[in-house]
């Protein structure tokens, strides 16, 4: 009896720690703060698990010690909740760090699509990546994360409501065109047939 019982713990271990290996997963590639209901209904496991996964996991990124396992390394990012969802953040005493690295590291000019939608941030900013979608009639997911890794966007706040994070531009950007505000922007209504300020009212 004692053997079984040792056997059926061992079992609900490894179904555990291989449920949450693949809530871990799922939120490393998420785009958005992902709640905990959606995480369960995707993964197909119950809510009550998929919620002791993320305590666990925000537990480990934090270096305390999670059910029996020793204290580790407090890591360079943390799970945390936002808008009502829970995405993986790099923690922002290391936001300066990874900003420095990635401009440091790119060199290569800017897209054609990565300048239409970088115009489109900085005179409707903030904006949520589904009205940059809406304006430009494509999908921008991909440009938008090369603009966040080139320092020249970043996250402006997360609507609590819908859990759209709304992006503003940087310092960097001012940098880089040489003005000292985003008002010093070319008024580019007069170069289009329609549109108060370049773009439609979409928010």
């Amino acid at each position: 009896m004692a053997t079984d019982d040792v056997e059926t713990d061992d079992v609900e271990t490894e179904t555990e720690i291989d449920l949450e290996r693949r809530v871990e997963a799922v939120l490393i590639v998420a785009e958005e703060p992902l709640p905990i209901v959606s995480l369960a209904t995707g993964l197909g496991a119950p809510v009550p698990a998929v919620r002791q996964c993320i305590e666990r996991l925000v537990a480990d990124y934090d270096g305390l010690p999670v059910d029996g396992r020793p204290a580790g390394l407090r890591r360079g990012f943390e799970l945390r909740e936002v808008g009502g969802g829970w995405r993986i953040y790099v923690r922002e005493e290391l936001d300066a760090a990874v900003r420095d690295f990635v401009v440091t590291q790119q060199t290569t000019r800017l897209s054609q699509a990565a300048l239409e939608t970088l115009a489109v941030i900085a005179y409707r900013q903030p904006i949520s990546r589904g009205a940059i979608a809406s304006i430009r009639a494509v999908n921008v997911d991909s440009v938008v994360r090369t603009l966040v890794s080139r320092g020249l966007i970043t996250e402006a706040f997360t609507d609590p409501e819908t859990g759209a994070i709304h992006y503003e531009t940087t310092d960097l950007l001012l940098t880089q065109l040489g003005i000292n505000s985003i008002d010093d922007l070319p008024k580019v209504s007069p170069l289009l047939d329609d549109g108060r300020d370049g773009f439609g009212d979409l928010s």
